[in-house]
This record gives C-alpha cells, sequence and structure tokens, in this order.
C-alpha cells in the first residue's frame, strides 16, 4: 500500500472506535451530574423513559432503550431499591411486569430538568451541533434496525 492510500483499517477510520470512545467520554461527562440525584448513566435512561410515561411495562422499556430484559431487570432493582419506582406484575397477565414511578420518582424529575443543559455547559459544545450529532445518530440507529438480523444472527 502506497503512503498516499488510506489504510481502511486505520483506528481513526472507524465508526465503531468513534461510536465506542465518544460514548464513553459523553457518558462521563454525566456521571458527576447525575451522582447527586443518585442515578447511574443507565438508571437515568431507564428513568428518562418512565417520565416519557408511566406506568410502562418492562418490555416497553426495554424495547425503548434498546436494552434486552435481563440488562433491564437489575437497573429497575435498584430503582426500586431506591425507592423510585415499583415493580408490580400485571393481575391481568402475570408475566408482565409492570413499572411505574412513585412520588419520589416523580420528584426526581424536578432535579431531572437541569441535567441536559448541564452537560452542554460541561461539553462546550454549541447545543445546534450537539442536536445535529444527535440526530445523524439517530439515523444511524434506525439504518441498523431497518437492516434486521444478519443471517449468522438468525436462529438456526
Amino acid at each position: 500500500m502506497s503512503s498516499t492510500e488510506q489504510d481502511p483499517l486505520a483506528l481513526d477510520r472507524q465508526v465503531c472506535f468513534a461510536l465506542a470512545a465518544t460514548s464513553r467520554s459523553v457518558i462521563g461527562v454525566y456521571r458527576p451530574i447525575l451522582e447527586p440525584l443518585g442515578l447511574t448513566h443507565p438508571q437515568y435512561l431507564v428513568m428518562l423513559a418512565l417520565w416519557e410515561r408511566s406506568p410502562r411495562s418492562a418490555r416497553d422499556i426495554a424495547d425503548a432503550l434498546y436494552l434486552e430484559p435481563p440488562t433491564l431487570t437489575p437497573l429497575l432493582k435498584r430503582l426500586e431499591a431506591i425507592g423510585a419506582v415499583t415493580r408490580l406484575r400485571n393481575p391481568a397477565d402475570e408475566r408482565e411486569l409492570r413499572v411505574e414511578l412513585t412520588d419520589r420518582g416523580r420528584a426526581l424529575r424536578e432535579q431531572a430538568e437541569r441535567v441536559p443543559e448541564q452537560v452542554v455547559e460541561r461539553l462546550g459544545v454549541p447545543l445546534a451541533t450537539l442536536e445535529e450529532v444527535r440526530d445523524r445518530l439517530t439515523e444511524l440507529l434506525a439504518a441498523t434496525r431497518a437492516r434486521g438480523p444478519l443471517p449468522q444472527d438468525q436462529p438456526a
């Protein structure tokens, strides 16, 4: 390969690397902002879903956050332990776990309303730029979902 050719395997050309490194760094910005609320970043995402609509089924929350239910379960248990949510089986369908905000969980929303502003401030990037990045990432996420599972990911 000549020095003028770009190596397709160069680290700085990989979308996956840019996404992973940026994700870790941005989540790191959230950590000290969420600490006074008593929430981790994954718990904050669950709370965002519940602040949009409560009650919700655990399956609905998992789908909204692109999580597998076994990943969501410990998050819900910890949120229940701090008194932010309740988890109850749906009497009409015992297989469905209903998650609902408590008074404490609803009150936490008021504290959380400053989180986005603080993140923008700490990143030092214009809000319009962050919104554009979010929109492009949302398009990328939709593109990965539209393709469906690859043949090796499908059950035999």
